[in-house]
């Protein structure tokens, strides 16, 4: 072909009908000797430990077009149906396959056509509500917004936040829809139903005693005030509580509800979907943090070559990102620098070192045991000062109902700054400086969680003097006891959120207006805070551990918990773009993910334990909520199991008993086993790929030698 506008024909290519190139077909395999004196083939015939040689396979574009056709043949053409773009080929390969699949459609018989044709419409179908679904997705395009502008670290953190309002939101809609629905329906009347009270049986008529502190006649407007940060007064006697579910049955039309029955499955229930939930959302980053979880240079090159985040478009969130890929390059330095002088380091330096350690392991001990005590006293002191809070003023009564929850913020706000200050001393690698930091920071968190439970848990079975004869608890104190420890929940949660909205508006916003309109080098040196992924994180962790804890105490709260992370959002969102900057040393997304979830993982083992000992282990209260006349809340499930068909009852205690627990505990651990070694297996084969990675570079680094030396010596 001729012509001004004609282009030349690279060498090796062939112009099709449609004045497009395409590769040419290779006239022949490459030369069997080249192909052995790879690096990856030497290696592979050094592990066999021998030296046979293999028949080299087709290689290129040939073995493809000669495997493709084969597969589709063997299939009887299922494989037609696999897009042409799902496999690894170039375009030209694509093209050919296409034309391939095409072309075959033709010889299916009408089964498979309808079905290949069948199997296109739903993909695309499914495809087109999947983006429209996208539009419905919670804060879809601020989160969008916010990972254009600070990165994918601080972007996991809002998607993060996101998926504790979906849960939460969950939550209630169990417990309302199992616990609180129907008795709202039984009080309207609604479907005919009807509503059982529960009836004392054989109770000492002292345990039965529970007055409610509802307000009554003339009230000053700040009682009401009270009540809506303690939850006393009006708020006592609603369904936000534990005592206000006195009931034992509802009627539904002919149906029986039991009550006690639900409310219990709905705790397990919420809890368990949590669970379940959590683990699915770690899976995957569990799986990214092994990719990343490599050697050195690996890590070296990753960061090089594939730490950039492309989502950023805004010029300073740039400049922040090209700070913190150097501070990474420089921390990777410096630990390979601090590895060094711990193996240079004398028997002198380490046993100084050491010691050094230990001297500040227990400075740290001391500080949290210090925070526990702390805790304890104001609980005891806050209880016991309950029953008097009458003849206190309105600022005195609410710093004695807020006294506990006021230690446990300034625990948790002056332990991590003790702990950051003492870590420097350790001379840990900076890498583990910032997990045992962050490790210290959790434990002080939930822990205080604990210690607050296991005061007042100390109260309520405080027999001392006969005060739990004969009710089982201290009935004077408590006489409704899980209302109680509903309302120390909803304290704290209440005033975290007060904390966060304060130190938003009293702490970032005046800092940020310092540094803009004042030219003082002091204020300068200040500058604006950092946007701390890890501390606001645990925040939010904090505030859900103390939701899944009171839930059981107070069915409303995860609706309250909802709303409380909704208006967080924006909250943080708005400190973000106008108080804040974004951290220098920020953790890379897929770690920070997996993160999350593992602390939070924590933080729903520790909630386990309390609802357990609470369902399981304390006598529940004789005067409220609707296990009022059972030992314990667990109580209700062989009451319930009781009344089914003999039969179901001998199948059900059967597989509680011994003979069915050893066997099944057996078979657990022989699939424990399984696992085990398929997980063992599995490593192996993980190992292997990397090693063939490795052979790989070392093969594409022999070739473009052999392809210079070929090019200096024709």
């Amino acid at each position: 072909m001729s012509g001004v506008g004609a282009a030349a024909e690279p060498p090796g290519w062939h112009r099709s009908s449609g004045g497009l190139f395409f590769p040419e077909e290779p006239h022949g395999a490459a030369p069997v000797d080249f192909l052995q004196e790879l690096p990856s083939c030497q290696s592979a015939r050094r592990r066999r430990g021998g030296t046979q040689e293999r028949r080299a396979a087709p290689q290129g574009p040939a073995a493809t077009r000669v495997a493709e056709p084969r597969a589709l043949e063997q299939d009887g053409g299922e494989q037609a149906a696999r897009p042409a773009r799902e496999y690894p080929l170039c375009i030209a390969e694509k093209r050919r396959l296409r034309d391939f699949q095409q072309a075959d459609i033709k010889y299916l018989s009408r089964w498979k056509k309808w079905k290949s044709s069948s199997s296109k419409s739903l993909k695309k179908i499914l495809s087109e509500a999947k983006g429209v679904s996208s539009y419905l997705v919670l804060w879809r395009h601020d989160i969008h917004s916010i990972e254009g502008r600070f990165g994918t670290g601080i972007q996991s953190y809002f998607s993060f936040l996101r998926f504790l309002v979906l849960l939460n939101f969950i939550i209630f809609i169990l417990m309302f829809s199992f616990v609180t629905l129907p008795i709202i329906i039984s009080n309207y009347g609604i479907f005919n139903s009807t509503i059982a009270k529960i009836s004392s049986k054989n109770i000492e008529y002292n345990c039965t005693i529970y007055e409610p502190s509802g307000n009554e006649g003339l009230v000053y407007f700040y009682t009401y005030l009270q009540d809506l940060l303690s939850g006393t007064g009006i708020l006592e006697v609603t369904s936000l509580f534990y005592g206000y579910y006195t009931i034992d049955t509802v009627w539904i039309s002919i149906m029986r509800y039991n009550l006690p029955l639900a409310y219990l499955l709905a705790t397990f229930a919420y809890l368990a979907l949590s669970l379940l939930w959590i683990i699915k959302r770690s899976v995957g980053g569990f799986k990214q943090n092994l990719v990343h979880d490599a050697d050195p240079f690996q890590s070296y090159c990753n960061k090089v070559f594939a730490g950039w985040d492309f989502c950023i478009t805004d010029p300073n969130a740039a400049q922040l990102k090209h700070r913190s890929l150097q501070y990474e390059l420089q921390m990777d330095l410096e630990e390979e620098r601090l590895k060094q002088k711990i193996a240079d380091r004398t028997i002198k330096e380490k046993l100084r070192i050491y010691s050094l350690r230990i001297f500040i392991n227990i400075i740290v001990i001391a500080v949290l045991s210090g925070c526990f005590y702390s805790i304890y006293r104001v609980t005891v002191f806050s209880q016991e000062k309950s029953n008097d809070i009458s003849n206190l003023n309105f600022q005195a009564s609410l710093l004695v109902q807020y006294l506990p929850s006021i230690v446990i913020t300034l625990a948790n706000f002056i332990g991590p700054q003790i702990f950051s200050f003492l870590i420097r001393f350790e001379d840990y690698l900076p890498a583990f400086e910032i997990i045992l930091t962050l490790m210290r920071c959790v434990f002080l968190r939930l822990a205080n969680i604990a210690v607050l439970l296991f005061s007042l848990w100390s109260q309520i079975s405080d027999c001392a003097a006969d005060k739990c004869e004969p009710c089982g608890y201290n009935y004077k104190l408590y006489p409704c006891w899980e209302s109680d420890v509903g309302q120390e929940m909803y304290k704290l949660m209440i005033f975290d959120f007060i904390i966060i909205l304060a130190f938003t508006l009293f702490m970032d916003f005046p800092r940020k207006l310092l540094v803009t309109h004042c030219s003082c080098k002091a204020i300068q040196w200040w500058g604006l805070q950092e946007f701390s992924i890890s501390d606001n994180v645990l925040e939010i962790i904090y505030g859900q551990t103390i939701c899944w804890i009171g839930t059981f105490f107070s069915p409303i709260l995860p609706a309250i918990a909802t709303v409380k992370y909704f208006i967080i959002f924006y909250i943080k969102k708005m400190s973000l773009i106008h108080t804040r900057k974004p951290a220098d040393k920020p953790i890379r997304a897929s770690s920070s993910n997996f993160f999350f979830l593992v602390v939070l993982l924590i933080g729903l083992i520790l909630a386990f334990i309390p609802v357990g000992v609470s369902i399981a282990s304390i006598p529940s209260s004789k005067a409220c909520g609707p296990f009022r006349n059972f030992n314990t809340s667990w109580q209700v499930v062989p009451d319930t199991i009781l009344g089914f068909p003999r039969g179901l009852q001998q199948v059900l205690f059967g597989m509680a008993s011994e003979a069915f627990a050893v066997p099944f505990f057996i078979v657990i651990c022989l699939i424990m086993f399984y696992f085990m070694a398929l997980a063992g297996a599995h490593k192996r084969v993980v190992e292997q790929l990397r090693e063939q990675l490795v052979l790989e570079s070392r093969d594409k680094m022999f070739l473009i030698r052999k392809i210079t030396e070929a090019q200096r010596h024709p």
